[in-house]
């Protein structure tokens, strides 16, 4: 009795004293990975499938992961070592910008930053230090002024631009200077610039069908200038776009302001690259000092970039869009057949022979939910010193039993990552 004892309080006060995560304790200190980062030689990728997360949704009470025929990321997870890792934390459904800072090693409660500038640098926007950027929905509002239609449809992104300009030319508030830029398909970014401006304005749109949009609203006082001048874009922009169809009015995310991070390379020693055909996750990557490589719209694209430029970086983070846009949709079999397109370029890029490959997603997306959920995301982390478990599928539920753990933050896995790619030194005397 007394050794356990003794020993519960040596480990507590171990756990007290260390800046990283044991049983619960505290997070991983980005300044000790910075301490002990090394460079070398060894090329790691990181494979992130977007909301690849999901609960059972089909006749066999399966996930879109069980369900898909993956037998190359089957292969890796035989010879990975696996788990669930939680974005954010538990019970916390995470945006894309938390879930995937959180897998670059970032702690996502203290590297906060709204859609808007994400989007910003996803479109190579020069934002500058006070502006105020969201990200916009075109929407569709029927009679009574209730959403329908959170997307619009998902209108072309001709039809953005078309849209952009015409509220770029008609919208007008003094004391302001206004931009509207096309993002992609129904989403738009825009920007503020002007005095005494403040980021801290809750979203315009209400998440759900059947509701108005919301007025501006302040998190804090310090926010009501900015927050009348919303007001005035969204009544004008309604006033704008009440003939069009079907993107008749806007919702506004994520506003914020540019924030000073510390880059991949000053934090891990990496020369960085992003991979990604979606602006979001450009903007994401630049914010961390990324390199943004030049890729299309399809997945052989984005691997075939990954080819391209394959002697010129460390690491590599690659992203897959689709597995989210069809969770969202609703559409199992979409978002199924997504994961089985991936699949097939695993061994092309085992082929490339680099050092470590991590498979993850920054969030799950079940399409039975068609929304972001709170459920821990599946991940494997391969190299040839990684001590593979006994999983043999890439899936929720052989993922639950990985030697990983089943959840534990995400953010504590870049460190493991690292270590793989022999780029950390060794701790202390």
């Amino acid at each position: 009795m007394k050794i356990t004892i003794i020993i519960k309080s040596i480990m507590l006060s171990i756990q007290a004293d260390l800046p990283f995560k044991i049983n619960g304790g505290k997070q991983m200190d980005l300044s000790l990975i910075q301490s002990i980062a090394k460079e070398n030689d060894t090329k790691i990728v990181l494979l992130v499938m977007d909301g690849v997360g999901g609960i059972p949704n089909n006749d066999q009470n399966q996930t879109e992961l069980e369900a898909a025929f993956t037998p190359h990321l089957d292969k890796l997870a035989e010879e990975s070592i696996c788990g669930l890792q939680l974005p954010v934390g538990n019970g916390i459904t995470p945006g894309s910008g938390p879930g995937h800072l959180g897998v670059f090693g970032y702690n996502p409660i203290k590297y906060q930053v709204g859609r808007g500038v994400l989007a910003a640098g996803g479109i190579n926007f020069d934002l500058q230090h006070g502006d105020v950027a969201a990200r916009g929905n075109f929407c569709t509002i029927n009679e009574e002024g209730k959403v329908t239609d959170r997307r619009a449809g998902r209108i072309s992104t001709e039809l953005n631009q078309r849209l952009c300009n015409l509220l770029q030319e008609n919208v007008n508030i003094p004391g302001v200077e206004i931009f509207v830029r096309t993002v992609k398909e129904h989403r738009f970014l825009l920007v503020f610039r002007g005095k005494n401006l403040s980021g801290e304005i809750h979203d315009t749109d209400p998440q759900e069908t059947g509701k108005k949009p919301y007025g501006a609203r302040v998190k804090h006082d310090g926010a009501k200038y900015t927050a009348e001048l919303v007001d005035q874009f969204l009544s004008q922009s309604q006033e704008i776009l009440k003939d069009e169809h079907p993107a008749n009015m806007v919702l506004l995310r994520g506003f914020s302001q540019k924030p000073k991070w510390p880059s991949m390379k000053s934090c891990f020693k990496l020369k960085s690259a992003a991979i990604a055909c979606y602006p979001m996750y450009r903007g994401v990557s630049k914010l961390i000092g990324m390199d943004v490589l030049e890729t299309g719209e399809s997945i052989e694209s984005e691997f075939e970039t990954l080819k391209k430029h394959w002697n010129e970086y460390d690491f590599f983070y690659l992203h897959i869009k689709k597995t989210d846009s069809y969770g969202e949709d609703g559409n199992f079999e979409a978002k199924k057949k997504v994961i089985e397109e991936v699949d097939r370029f695993i061994p092309g890029l085992r082929a490339l022979n680099p050092d470590v490959i991590m498979v993850t997603g920054d969030h799950s997306t079940p399409s039975k939910l068609a929304i972001h959920s709170w459920h821990p995301v599946p991940v494997m982390i391969w190299s040839k010193d990684c001590r593979a478990d006994p999983v043999k599928q890439f899936n929720e539920t052989a993922c639950l039993t990985g030697g990983l753990g089943s959840r534990f933050p995400a953010e504590d896995l870049f460190p493991i990552v690292l270590a793989n790619a022999k780029r950390l030194e060794k701790f202390g005397a």
